[in-house]
């Protein structure tokens, strides 16, 4: 059933795809328009049926009272006019009335009828869902198609651009080269190396790459019912576009946002992999890697989810291939959903433990992230303190690589740095003096850390000032 769609579900995907095809790019100026669709007139602009986006308008404004137009046309995010002809209908009907005109068209309140609350109740028993109206699945999937950064006709990542957003990280020219063409590519990838090498920081720096805005439905009609997909925290507002985004030349159904990072670890489970029932408001909210689409999913921790590695990638890499995933209602039918991702997973474990030989060959790039060298670990501790403004004392840093470091055989990880110096500001905070990056202050830091027993040996335990963070004359200032 998910592939039969009504004529109206047809066209408004052609429409999109059109749409998309000739204006779905920012313009010079950041004009709104130039991403978004444009706003539907009619109600068969929409796309949907009549009779969900009736039932829609009963229902915002059955628990209402007197509702203005206003009210009706923010909370479902469709035009004046399409809401206009919805209302015409209901009075027209003997479902509604107008409790309230106005100096102008626009300045006027509607309530329901005893034959409209009726009507109203019926639909809520239906679907409680009376949010944004949905865009069909065809003008999603169509969307996607034209957001995403997968196509031969895409920008690629630059090695400036790179460099950028890379700047300050420790990595090796030759890393960077190797990430670079990774990322080039388009292809999956997968970063390795042991706990703390800063592995999940630079997967998610990725998504500082593409800023080009995209837009997103707040909703999506599936097979007759309604799956949420616009979340405020995976999909914020690009900054200098949000005063824009009210223009009344676009389909306010698609909110405009920066492309999304999602980010999944250990946690994930089968059942995350699916949609799900929001007891709330009884409609389905899309997985997390659905939400991701059109912007970069970071799988964590790959080897240590409640579903196994290898399940989990031949699923998502065959989905990636065929541009969709199959996607369960709980206890229900499946429903094929577009899925268009940058891929990045990361490990502490090795890779051909965790995966076989012919998922590993479906990756695009395996690149090992693994201890950085002494000047760029200077270089990153330096900056963590001037991030922290932590005054360093340069006898304090050969201290902790060549005695804290070297003869306790910790490798100089990217991890490091800023926990060290992060400890080193809460000490000197909570003793109430200025914190600085000396000897006692490392030790300090490290045995917190580590514990006193990760100390080299021939070090002294903490003295009592390192201990507490109380200087010698007892004071604390």
């Amino acid at each position: 059933m998910m592939g039969i769609l009504s004529a109206t579900a047809a066209a408004a995907g052609s429409d999109a795809l059109a749409s998309a095809s000739g204006a779905c790019a920012t313009s010079e100026d950041g004009d709104v328009a130039a991403v978004l669709p444009r706003q539907p007139r009619t109600v068969r602009d929409t796309g949907l049926d009549p009779r969900l986006v009736t039932g829609l308008v009963l229902k915002v404004l059955h628990p209402g009272g007197k509702t203005p137009l206003s009210r009706l046309t923010g909370r479902l995010r469709l035009s004046v006019s399409v809401v206009r002809e919805v209302l015409q209908g209901l009075v027209a009907g003997g479902q509604a009335e107008v409790a309230y005109a106005g100096e102008t068209d626009i300045d006027v309140h509607y309530q329901l009828s005893a034959a409209g609350a009726r009507a109203a109740a019926e639909h809520q028993a239906e679907s409680r869902y009376a949010g944004p109206a949905p865009v069909t699945l065809a003008a999603w999937r169509a969307m996607v198609a034209h957001q995403s950064q997968r196509r031969l006709e895409a920008p690629r990542v630059a090695r400036a651009e790179l460099e950028a957003v890379l700047d300050g990280d420790g990595l090796e020219p030759a890393a960077r080269e190797l990430i670079g063409a990774a990322l080039y590519s388009s292809r999956p990838l997968l970063l390795y190396g042991p706990s703390g090498s800063g592995k999940t920081t630079l997967a998610c720096k990725f998504a500082r790459l593409r800023q080009d805005p995209i837009a997103v439905p707040y909703a999506v009609l599936v097979n007759h019912e309604i799956v949420q997909l616009h979340d405020p925290a995976l999909h914020p507002a690009p900054l200098q576009l949000r005063a824009l985004e009210e223009r009344r030349s676009v389909d306010a159904r698609w909110a405009l946002s920066q492309r999304p990072l999602v980010h999944v670890g250990a946690e994930l489970a089968r059942d995350m992999l699916e949609l799900r029932v929001d007891a709330a408001s009884g409609v389905l909210r899309a997985p997390p890697h659905i939400l991701a689409n059109n912007g970069l999913l970071v799988l964590d921790d790959l080897g240590r989810q409640r579903v196994p590695a290898g399940e989990l990638l031949h699923r998502w890499l065959g989905a990636l291939e065929a541009g969709q995933d199959h996607v369960t209602v709980p206890h229900g039918p499946s429903h094929a959903l577009p899925f268009d991702v940058g891929l990045v997973l990361a490990t502490s474990l090795a890779p051909e433990s965790v995966l076989d030989d012919a998922c590993l060959r479906r990756i695009g790039y395996r690149i090992p992230v693994g201890p950085l060298s002494e000047a760029s670990y200077r270089a990153l501790l330096r900056r963590q303190a001037r991030l922290r403004r932590i005054e360093v004392d340069e006898a304090a840093l050969d201290y902790l690589v060549d005695e804290l470091h070297r003869r306790t055989r910790r490798p100089l990880l990217a991890a490091w740095p800023h926990e060290l110096m992060g400890r080193i500001a809460d000490f000197a905070g909570f003793a109430g003096r200025a914190p600085r990056c000396d000897v006692d202050g490392l030790v300090q830091a490290w045995s917190s850390l580590f514990g006193a027993s990760a100390l080299p040996p021939a070090l002294p335990s903490l003295s009592p000032a390192a201990a507490t963070g109380i200087d010698k004359e007892g004071d604390g200032r």
